[in-house]
């Protein structure tokens, strides 16, 4: 009798959670080729796009846990189980997280922003929140600049992508900006031909865009003259310190006067 009865409920069981236990196994088998053929596809995607490895593998992963979890609840949604109160736990859970990590997750999507639209990349000259300096490093939280001074400057990625970015090797090339005061008893004429032969007789200014040297002011006590020649980014500093240095015994040579401050002592006699 109780085999019998044993055997009963057996079957019952069977039949009830059977095809239950069985369209879950096809879920699950189904559901998981799915998955691994998206996250395939993402990981192509961000591959092609020359995405940060360090990004590829976050996404990835974030994206493959977070279908899991879909997966499993409509595993258990079909198993007959309550998920209602799952999905409530998982989002009070995020909510907390996200209450609790609030600058660090402002500083990790900082971080997504600035590895998907590139701003900048490793060894780019770039200015941000009041630093300038070498891109040497970028995570997901953070971006490390070395600065001329050699000093590590590392800046939260919420407040750098938020913030103006000025990228000085995107385009390659760089304008230098001097200005250079000479006498107003100069020759304007031949104080250009001079400047100008400064610049063209140094092999890292280039041709195009051309150098340019004009009258940029009338000043108090001196005309001041734009000096503009342009280089490759990596050459800005070598053309920057050569162009004064030669200017000034250019100008000396010339016999061209640049002006300086003088003091006047007046003695009142007794």
């Amino acid at each position: 009798m109780n085999i019998e009865n044993w055997t009963e409920k057996g079957i019952d069981f069977i039949v009830e959670y059977g095809p239950k236990i069985i369209g879950a196994i096809l879920i699950w088998i189904i559901g998981s080729w799915i998955i691994k053929k998206i996250k395939s596809g993402v990981d192509h995607t961000m591959a092609k796009k020359n995405y940060d490895p360090s990004l590829q593998k976050f996404i990835g992963n974030l994206i493959g846990w977070g279908l899991r979890i879909l997966l499993i609840l409509a595993i258990l949604a079909k198993l007959g189980v309550e998920t209602t109160s799952f999905a409530a736990i998982i989002a009070a859970a995020g909510l907390a997280v996200g209450l609790a990590l609030q600058g660090s997750l402002a500083n990790f999507a900082g971080g997504i922003l600035i590895m998907i639209f590139k701003p900048f990349k490793i060894g780019d000259l770039i200015e941000g929140q009041g630093e300038l300096g070498s891109v040497v490093d970028i995570d997901l939280f953070t971006t490390k600049i070395n600065t001329p001074q050699n000093k590590l400057v590392i800046i939260p990625n919420g407040a750098l992508s938020n913030g103006n970015i000025t990228n000085y090797s995107e385009n390659g090339v760089l304008k230098v900006f001097h200005t250079i005061g000479v006498s107003y008893d100069a020759d304007i004429k031949k104080t250009k031909e001079v400047l100008m032969n400064v610049l063209t007789s140094q092999a890292k200014v280039l041709k195009d865009p051309a150098p340019m040297v004009e009258v940029s002011e009338l000043g108090d006590s001196s005309v001041n003259f734009a000096v503009r020649p342009a280089c490759k980014t990596e050459d800005y500093w070598d053309v920057y310190f050569a162009t004064l240095e030669n200017a000034k015994n250019a100008l000396d040579a010339a016999g061209i006067e640049i002006p300086y401050p003088h003091s006047v002592e007046i003695q009142k006699q007794v």
